[in-house]
């Protein structure tokens, strides 16, 4: 696995555990929710400009994406 990856990994599992947070909701829950309404999949295509941006930031863009594709947690 290159760096980068292991970057890429680091990043959304750091996301994750932040979405749950600020959600109040179980680390699962949140990669479950994120996995089931395309968040993990944006992390993943858009890391190069999302690790730029503060953690606020990236969490509202999620929770953006998410609602975008039927997600309900606001």
């Amino acid at each position: 696995m290159s760096k980068q990856e292991k970057n890429i990994i680091n990043y959304i599992v750091i996301c994750i555990n932040e979405f749950a947070k600020q959600c109040k909701i179980t680390s699962k829950e949140a990669y479950l929710y994120l996995k089931n309404f395309k968040g993990i999949e944006f992390l993943k295509d858009n890391y190069e400009a999302e690790h730029t941006v503060g953690l606020d930031d990236a969490i509202d863009d999620l929770k953006q994406v998410c609602s975008n594709n039927g997600g309900d947690i606001k």
